[in-house]
């Protein structure tokens, strides 16, 4: 179980770490060092140190980091072994992309099904997952419960969507609506903004030149 007291900035960097530890668990290589894997990450080597450090440390000095020991403990941390289920609520363009990329998979989250509201999309398929209308949440959740609702929904329908998940007893949710929403608490929410990124790209874009 993840610290409370962490802090989310390292919570943040720590799926960059599975990230790269994936990558290098995948060609082969059984340790890194701290050293290693910050020049990979364009960190310090003491930051890593520091982050790993509030979870136990996991390496061991003069030796590094055991690359698959470290990977299936970031694994653990980060609650990729907990067989969670999501759906996708909004079957355009975005959710379209997300029910056929590996992000969910290779991050141990199954999606069960897609939702949308367009007659032109109930009751096909897109990719493994058939699409459901959204008058379907409530008896859908009864017969097969989901830890996350993946919102690719208008914004005006954004609050709605998740007023009437929640209700149901959804616990999370992960939000690509570009606005921010509103959940009880006991809710959790990761709020997407793309165009966020894009800004702090042209930042960077700027002050480089």
């Amino acid at each position: 179980m993840i610290n409370r007291d962490v802090s989310p900035a390292v919570v943040a960097r720590l799926s960059r770490y599975y990230r790269f530890l994936r990558a290098l668990k995948e060609k082969g290589v059984e340790r890194v060092s701290s050293a290693e894997l910050a020049s990979m990450m364009d960190l310090t080597a003491s930051q890593i140190r520091q982050d790993l450090n509030c979870f136990g440390g996991f390496g061991q000095q003069g030796y590094g980091y055991n690359v698959e020991y470290l990977f299936g403990e970031l694994r653990r941390l980060l609650g990729a072994e907990e067989g969670y289920t999501a759906v996708i609520v909004g079957a355009g363009n975005l959710g379209a992309a997300l029910a056929h990329a590996q992000t969910f998979s290779r991050r141990g989250v199954t999606v069960t099904a897609m939702f949308d509201i367009s007659p032109k999309l109930i009751g096909t398929r897109i990719g493994d997952l058939d699409v459901y209308h959204d008058d379907d949440f409530a008896a859908f959740y009864k017969k097969r419960p989901f830890d996350i609702a993946v919102l690719c929904v208008p914004k005006d329908a954004a609050q709605e969507c998740a007023d009437r998940l929640s209700a149901l007893g959804v616990p999370a949710f992960w939000n690509f609506t570009g606005i921010e929403i509103t959940v009880p608490d006991g809710c959790v929410v990761e709020n997407v903004h793309l165009g966020d990124s894009l800004l702090t790209l042209s930042y960077k874009l700027k002050k480089r030149t």
